[in-house]
């Protein structure tokens, strides 16, 4: 199974978001739509960050209040880890564990294409696991 696969089966769509935009619009915006991050892009939607809950405990833990006003590239995660469409489930699980990070920004000809989650991953992994006890009992059953 790779990104591609996944991607086809759950779509391309990505919250995004400019980095001088004010952080508090940023936490509504993920409590608004349940998600984790948004992916931080310039006006040709390149990323150049991704924001995640983990950054915002620690600036508001370090700024308390005051960091709703502060810009998302103030907070962001400017290094950010991506994969493309090419990966394995296990690469990418293996890019996630080792960053300790849950989510991963796919991109394609140097622009965002969508994004996995640990969730995507692992929901995928358990199929392929169901998938090959299933064909073994078949073959054993055969046998």
């Amino acid at each position: 199974m790779t990104v591609k696969a996944i991607l086809e089966q759950k779509g391309h769509d990505v919250f995004t978001f400019g980095p001088n935009e004010k952080l508090a619009e940023a936490i509504r915006i993920l409590a608004e739509h349940r998600i984790g991050a948004l992916v931080v892009t310039n006006g040709d939607g390149k990323i150049v960050g991704i924001l995640s809950e983990r950054d915002i405990v620690r600036c508001i833990a370090k700024d308390g209040a005051a960091a709703l006003d502060h810009a998302v590239r103030m907070v962001m995660t400017p290094k950010v880890k991506i994969c493309n469409e090419h990966h394995t489930v296990n690469e990418v699980m293996e890019i996630m564990t080792k960053g300790r990070f849950r989510h991963l920004p796919v991109e394609k000809d140097g622009k965002l294409n969508g994004i996995v989650s640990i969730g995507d991953v692992v929901k995928r992994r358990i199929e392929d696991v169901e998938r090959e006890a299933a064909e073994i009992r078949a073959y054993i059953a055969t046998a």
